[in-house]
């Protein structure tokens, strides 16, 4: 136990800075306000990824309250009210400590705290607007959360807080102290000889830490033995070094204060005043001594730009990896949806799921028996006489047969849409954070309502391209020369047709579509074009149909890529992040806000080996 040292001088003149030398006059506040404005901006874009993930949404939140409740007020003017926050588990006396420093009965006391949800603040009447005006540390919270103690006899330029139980069942408790932590000045971890090594208090030490706050330990209940004291403090000081809050070596010292067992003011239920009397005469040093105030909220708001700097390469790193995992997730609907966009590609080559009402109109078109009596004559014969073929033909049945064959083609390709919609959300539903937003849209899980009128519009569209095909192609042809309008139409459905079934010369027997319709269609076609022409034709209309088909496949994915923010985006993200913390160590090492120094600290060496000396607050072997 040691009583508490001043602050004063810890940040030098507040006119000089390192080495006596008189501190620049160029508006470095403007600078540092002009940067912290970038680096929320920054967190608030990052705070809409998210994917990013349950503890790295917390750092952007910490970053985000942080710059909000501290960095930036005192940025603007360390005169503001200092925010000393007493912290502690339940039951371990921080109401109790919190009557001792007032006085009086202010704070409930208890292990089982009757007001569990809600803080109690004491302050001067004058300073309320500053605490709950926005940007204020008080700013937000529920009226049913806050109980605001104002009085004229509260320490002057300070507001003592007694924060929820941080180990408290109740998730709003522990998330609005890890809120109060982003605003503090300095905090009184409060604590027992018993429950110091308890898990849950010192993951929020650890943001006090990584903070730079100014911290003071009150230890309650200590054993009567000297020498058990001896232990308890001992191993309390080894653990406070292993969490990197004490460190002699650097000057990161903190202090700390036992408090023996039953000593208490039962009068007004609070700690005796002797027991904390160092703490209170701490306070009363800061209440009494504007400098007092003026160094300590210097030296927090040094620990907090400090801080800044690994806290946002600890984003920039969490948005690389959520990039990591936004690229496989999806690469994983996207193979699904190219998977099935296949296997659609194979049955239409089948031509399997063309009904036959549709292959029976065409095959009375064709007239098979007819065709193949002048195949027996040869294709040149065919070709010769192809107009008397036409007028001899009955009624292309043209309207009927695309008008089922479309039907077919987008019952085929919903289904495959279908299967690749499951396939995907159930890859995605084993993923933490792909079930996140899976729930956030459970229609991706099926394909769009609108899926059907696209594929149609598409498939009509494709028809009318191998029409304008035909007649580029067909327009030498002495069929289409006469301007036998129904003969383009036809033929446009004898190519589609073939789409699903020509195989580059295999017999009749060998064809897919209903063997002699697909067989008869394909040598007529060959007779209309010659079988290069044709081959040809066949090959552009099937790259058409399957480019149709999969730019709506190409729209359902997108449905899964919007629900993850793009990987380039996150990643570039990142690279502004790095930039950002870059500019905080480039920070001059003394930078004046409202007319006082706050100097930054050094960066600790990291090996025993020589280098070149370094600006101070600078490390440039990163």
């Amino acid at each position: 136990m040691s009583d508490f040292p001043t602050t004063r001088g810890m940040l030098g003149d507040a006119s000089r800075g390192p080495g006596g030398h008189r501190a620049p006059d160029d508006a470095p506040g403007t600078l540092l306000s002009r940067l912290v404005d970038r680096i929320d901006r920054l967190a608030e874009r990052v705070a809409g990824f998210a994917v990013v993930g349950e503890a790295p949404r917390r750092r952007v939140a910490q970053l985000r309250e942080h710059i909000a409740r501290h960095i930036r007020p005192r940025a603007v003017s360390l005169e503001a009210p200092l925010l000393v926050l007493l912290l502690g588990p339940t039951g371990a006396g921080k109401s109790s400590l919190f009557n001792a420093i007032v006085g009086r009965t202010t704070s409930p006391t208890g292990v089982l705290r009757p007001t569990t949800r809600e803080l109690v603040a004491l302050a001067r009447p004058g300073d309320r607007e500053i605490l709950t005006r926005a940007g204020g540390p008080l700013h937000g919270i529920d009226k049913d959360r806050l109980r605001l103690v104002l009085e004229e006899s509260a320490p002057e330029g300070i507001v003592l807080v007694d924060a929820p139980d941080v180990d408290s069942v109740e998730h709003a408790n522990r998330e609005l102290t890890d809120r109060l932590v982003e605003a503090a000045d300095l905090a009184v971890f409060v604590t027992t000889a018993t429950r110091y090594a308890d898990r849950v208090p010192w993951e929020v030490l650890g943001r006090v830490r990584d903070r730079g706050l100014p911290l003071v330990v009150i230890v309650n209940r200590m054993p009567p033995d000297v020498a058990d004291r001896e232990v308890v403090l001992g191993d309390l000081t080894r653990l406070l070094a292993g969490a990197g809050l004490v460190d002699a070596d650097h000057g990161i010292e903190i202090d700390l204060v036992g408090v023996p067992e039953g000593s208490l003011d039962l009068r007004i239920d609070a700690l005796e005043q002797s027991a904390v009397q160092p703490l209170l005469d701490r306070i009363e040093m800061l209440a009494s001594d504007r400098e007092e105030r003026l160094a300590l909220a210097s030296r927090a708001l040094a620990g907090s730009l400090a801080g800044l700097e690994p806290h946002l390469r600890s984003i920039a790193d969490d948005l690389d990896h959520a990039a990591i995992d936004a690229d496989r997730l999806r690469r994983i609907a996207t193979d699904a949806y190219e998977r099935e966009l296949g296997a659609l590609r194979d049955e239409l080559a089948g031509g399997a799921f063309l009904r036959a009402e549709a292959l029976r109109q065409w095959h009375a078109f064709v007239g098979a028996d007819e065709i193949t009596r002048l195949f027996s004559t040869g294709i040149g014969r065919i070709r010769a006489t192809i107009s008397t073929l036409v007028r001899g033909a009955p009624a292309a049945p043209v309207a009927e047969v695309r008008e089922q064959t479309i039907a077919d083609l987008r019952a085929l390709a919903r289904v495959r849409l279908a299967e690749a919609a499951r396939r995907a959300a159930v890859a995605w539903s084993e993923e933490p954070i792909a079930k996140q937003a899976l729930e956030r849209d459970p229609a991706v899980w099926s394909p769009s309502e609108d899926v059907d009128s696209r594929l149609e519009e598409r498939l009509d569209n494709w028809v009318a391209s191998i029409a304008e095909d035909v007649q580029t192609t067909g327009g030498p042809k002495r069929l289409l020369a006469r301007g036998a309008s129904i003969g383009v139409n036809a033929a446009g459905i004898a190519v589609m047709l073939a789409t699903f079934s020509h195989t580059g010369g295999l017999t009749g027997a060998e064809v897919g579509v209903a063997a002699a319709t697909g067989f008869l269609n394909q040598k007529l076609l060959g007779a209309l074009f010659g079988e290069a022409a044709l081959v040809e034709m066949i090959g552009r209309a099937r790259s058409g149909l399957i480019e149709a088909l999969g730019e709506t496949f190409r729209e359902e994915l997108a449905r899964y890529d919007k629900l993850i923010p793009p990987p380039s985006g996150m990643r570039s993200l990142a690279g502004e992040l790095r930039s950002a913390a870059d500019e905080l160590r480039s920070l001059p090492p003394t930078i004046s806000v409202s007319s006082r120094a706050v100097m930054l600290p050094d960066v600790p060496r990291l090996a025993d080996i020589p280098r070149p000396s370094t600006r101070r607050g600078r490390d440039d072997s990163r």
